[in-house]
């Protein structure tokens, strides 16, 4: 059995990558082009055998649109800050309602800001960031860097990954 000396020799930090679409702009034009072609799949009737459906088209310009959306995205990659600096962190933001444990305003903008390790941004820099991205690129942000510091799994299960690994005889 390891001592713990040996066993904090080999302890890092939990981290988690995380892509965030940084264009709008960009996922706002795939859903539109999505539901433009959802409209033309309904409503398209060949007024003869050699007219092209008007889906094609739009489908060649959404598969572009979602590769500029996937360049759109940039890796953050967050780390666990440790015990003593998350307490601390959780106690800088008290929320003023009894049943919550912190100010649900500024304490993502702080924990995002303390755990983000790749790009490094400040408190200030994050609230910069949270005007122009969504409320779901927020959110996949917050979700990463709580899961950093709350996560149990060690390595989460992926039904992809074990569908691709049972093709290979059960070899890993």
């Amino acid at each position: 059995m390891p001592s713990i000396k040996d066993i904090l020799k080999q302890a890092k930090p939990r981290q988690r990558t995380v892509n965030v679409c940084v264009r709008g702009d960009l996922a706002g034009e795939a859903e539109r082009l999505s539901a433009e072609l959802a409209r033309a799949a309904e409503d398209w009737e060949p007024s003869d055998l050699t007219e092209v459906h008007p889906g094609r088209e739009l489908a060649a310009k959404l598969k572009a649109v979602r590769e500029q959306v996937r360049e759109a995205e940039v890796p953050f990659l967050l780390r666990y800050i440790g015990d003593r600096a998350y307490s601390d962190l959780v106690a800088a933001h008290p929320s003023e309602k009894d049943e919550e444990l912190f100010d649900s305003d500024t304490f993502p903008k702080a924990l995002i800001a303390a755990s983000c390790a790749d790009p490094v941004m400040t408190e200030d820099e994050v609230a910069e960031l949270f005007e122009v991205i969504n409320e779901g690129e927020i959110k996949k942000l917050f979700d990463a860097a709580w899961d950093v510091h709350h996560a149990s799994d060690v390595v989460p299960f992926s039904l992809a990954a074990s569908a691709l690994l049972a093709g290979l005889g059960g070899e890993s």
